[in-house]
């Protein structure tokens, strides 16, 4: 379990790196800076991690991993990208 409730360090060292993970990943002109990235990344863990319980694939109590938080935050980052280009 990577992202717990209770050790916010970790959500935010771990967040700024699946973040930035995303941003390397994805083509394209990148929104935001440093505490975009990290907030990012942390959206992306949590986006990962309902989705995981939604379908069924993590329990109640589990959390996403790195990967996971890596293709929520990818998710985030289009998502982003489409509305702030019809800006």
């Amino acid at each position: 379990m990577i992202f717990g409730t209770t050790n916010w360090l970790a959500w935010i060292i771990l967040g700024g790196l699946a973040g930035a993970v995303a941003k390397l990943i994805t083509p394209g002109r990148d929104p935001g800076g440093c505490l975009v990235t990290v907030v990012l990344g942390i959206a992306g863990a949590l986006v990962a991690g309902w989705l995981g319980r939604a379908l069924h694939w993590y329990g109640p109590n589990d959390s996403a991993g790195f990967l996971a938080a890596i293709v929520g935050a990818i998710i985030l980052l289009v998502a982003y990208r489409l509305i702030s280009r019809r800006r």
